[in-house]
């Protein structure tokens, strides 16, 4: 069976076609986890500050009772009732200040550390609460406070429901360490001590409050409410908040399979080790009761430095692993279409290359068949032409040689034959030789010449739309190869603005100035012709720190799209104006447009979301002005009902203001 060879063309295309095939696949595995590694970093540093703001929290709440503790046993009343020995004067007051402030426990000692007045339970007294280290330094004189674990005795003396509050029984939990026992039944407190001091500085005894967090969730909830918003993704909070007693959840909003809270699990293993066991913090990713988070957590330490539980704040990684899914989409749907066409323009490009040789090929058929008149006419100046012209060359000598055999005449024919036969094995050696050189060097030179595909594709497109005549059917289709291949080189180095948007050159910036430029450059655009502008220009503005060139690059995009939107129709707003209370300049672009859907508001600053008609834009302009007000410490809002036009506000810090 005769196998059909393979043609010169489908080589050069096949081996182009692998190269960028693999090329895009390396660069899609690098990318994906780049673009991975990336955002679960961005994600590390949020989760780092939000562990901060958590603790600014908890450590309020412990100031809070400080102050409550130290502010009552000043006053004076107090002084002279305990002086005085009213224990039921007392009584009444202090379950009024333990009522109001919220707190579980306000007891009063004597100045040995014995208890002499529990709020909760008057009767319960007499045991020593001296060797406890915050009520230890109030008997010193100090005013002191910290958390503690209560024990399951010490917590009855309080009160039954306080016991019962603390007692917790066990989850099982996935990734957990082992662990003796099914319930938990001490709890932590936060507490503070204060001493009571008579007029002449005599310790009359020390006043001692606090507040069992377990099960109890104002803290934690309060952390969700300030740093996560309330936030959630496919169902699932964003955002969570934990205390933990030992490696038991005490307080948190981690929620279990059936939605309720999951107070009694437990801490998994590998966190437990590092945080308990060697009381170092832990940020990075963790399996919390039932999903995978970007953890940050922190040992507390009670008064005496020992570690008693942990501080954790959580976002779910979901999101972020659902964001490098989309962005290697986007790069996937730049990529399939860039390769069909690279593929059209090598199929062209290896046509020019091929042809000649085809028509070479023809004419040796001819020669062969006794046609040594046919000449091979080809113009180019390459390793082709010089090819060609060999071969023309050769067959003139054979014109020739083949004249000189007919003069010869009929007695001479044996040895014409012998070199007619000869003069044919050397042009068919000649033809051989002179191909596979060419091909040699015509390979070479590819090679070469086209080392980065996209120029070469764009330079090869240049030069054969000016080689073609303009009433050629391919000129039009040349035109749109290099539009859209110069549209693709756009849209990747739009790309990489928004992913790697340069650091702004700061210096001392006019707004006012940088919009009078931009409206300038814009009145001589046809689309702003029949556009009224109307400009709100605040006396008096002062400066920001930014850079000129980028915050006119946002300016533009917004004022473009407005322009757009009105459909070069309509009025444009542009208001400029301190917001003093804030320490911000406010910048307003107004238009009286079509407004946008609230379904769209949402992904407006996603890159590649873009209502307009395909081929009409990127859906990059919004994503990079946002990054570029990013970098400035500022932010970009939008306001819009459809059909009543459109806000958009870019707020800018004052010079000097710290972000």
């Amino acid at each position: 069976m005769n196998v059909r060879p393979t043609s010169l063309r489908t080589k050069i295309i096949l081996s182009f076609l692998g190269v960028i095939v693999v090329g895009g696949l390396l660069s899609f595995v690098f990318g994906s986890r780049l673009i991975r590694r990336t955002l679960i970093t961005q994600a590390q540093a949020k989760i780092r500050y939000d562990l901060s703001s958590a603790w600014m929290v908890f450590n309020g709440r412990l100031s809070d009772i400080r102050d409550v503790v130290r502010l009552t046993a000043a006053r004076e009343s107090l002084r002279e009732a305990l002086a005085k020995g009213r224990l039921e004067l007392l009584l009444k007051y202090l379950s009024r200040v333990r009522a109001e402030n919220g707190l579980d426990v306000l007891n009063l000692t004597d100045p040995g550390g014995r208890v002499i007045l529990r709020t909760r339970t008057p009767a319960s007294t007499g045991d020593d609460l001296a060797p406890n280290p915050i009520i230890r330094q109030a008997l010193e004189g100090e005013i002191s406070a910290g958390p503690e674990i209560v024990t399951q005795d010490a917590l009855g003396r309080e009160s039954a429901d306080l016991a019962a509050r603390a007692a917790i029984d066990l989850v099982s939990t996935p990734r957990a360490a082992p662990r003796e026992g099914t319930r938990e039944t001490s709890g932590m407190m936060l507490s503070a001590a204060a001493p009571v001091l008579a007029e002449d500085g005599t310790l009359l005894g020390v006043l001692q409050g606090g507040v069992l967090l377990n099960r109890n969730f104002e803290i934690v909830d309060r952390v969700k409410e300030l740093v996560f918003k309330d936030e959630r993704y496919k169902g699932l909070e964003t955002g969570t908040a934990t205390v933990f007693q030992g490696d038991v959840r005490i307080s948190t909003n981690v929620t279990d399979e059936r939605g309720e809270r999951a107070i009694g699990t437990r801490l998994s293993e590998e966190v437990k080790r590092a945080v308990l066991d060697e009381g170092r913090p832990w940020l990075a990713r963790a399996f919390v009761v039932k999903d995978w988070y970007i953890t940050a957590y922190e040992p507390i330490r009670d008064a005496a430095g020992r570690i008693i539980g942990i501080l954790y704040v959580g976002i779910l990684e979901k999101p972020y692993l659902d964001e490098a899914a989309r962005v290697l989409r986007a790069f996937a749907w730049i990529g399939v279409p860039t390769i069909a066409v690279l593929f059209a323009i090598l199929f062209l490009a290896t046509t020019r290359i091929v042809r000649p040789l085809q028509t070479m090929a023809a004419a040796a058929r001819e020669i062969a068949r006794g046609d040594l008149s046919h000449r091979v006419e080809v113009k180019s100046r390459d390793e082709v032409g010089a090819l060609a012209e060999s071969f023309n060359l050769m067959t003139d000598h054979l014109r020739e040689a083949n004249a000189e055999l007919i003069e010869w005449g009929k007695t001479l024919e044996k040895k014409v034959e012998e070199r007619t036969r000869e003069l044919r094995e050397i042009q068919d050696h000649l033809v051989q030789s002179e191909k596979l050189a060419s091909i040699g060097k015509l390979a070479a030179g590819i090679a070469h010449e086209i080392n980065n595909p996209l120029g070469g594709i764009l330079i090869y497109g240049h030069l054969i739309l000016e080689d073609t005549p303009p009433n050629r059917p391919q000129y039009e289709n040349l035109k749109k190869i290099i539009k859209e291949t110069t549209r693709c080189k756009d849209i990747v180095k739009g790309l990489l603005d928004f992913a790697r948007p340069r650091e702004p050159e700061t210096v001392p910036t006019d707004v006012a100035d940088v919009l009078e430029k931009c409206l300038d450059f814009t009145k001589r655009q046809a689309l702003f012709q029949n556009i009224r502008v109307e400009k709100a220009f605040g006396p008096d503005l002062p400066r920001v720190v930014g850079d000129p060139a980028q915050l006119q690059q946002v300016f533009m995009n917004l004022i473009l799209n407005a322009a757009e939107a009105m459909n070069g129709q309509g009025t444009l707003g542009l208001r400029v104006e301190v917001d003093a209370g804030r320490g911000e300049l406010v910048v307003d672009f107004a238009d009286t447009g079509h407004g946008i859907r609230e379904e769209h508001k949402a992904r407006l600053f996603e890159p590649f979301f873009t209502t307009k008609e395909v081929g009409l834009g990127t859906g990059l302009g919004l994503a990079i002005s946002y990054g570029i007000i990013r970098k400035h410490q500022g932010t970009i809002d939008v306001r819009s009902e459809a059909g009543k036009g459109t806000v958009f506000t870019v707020r800018l810090p004052l010079q000097g203001r710290k972000s």
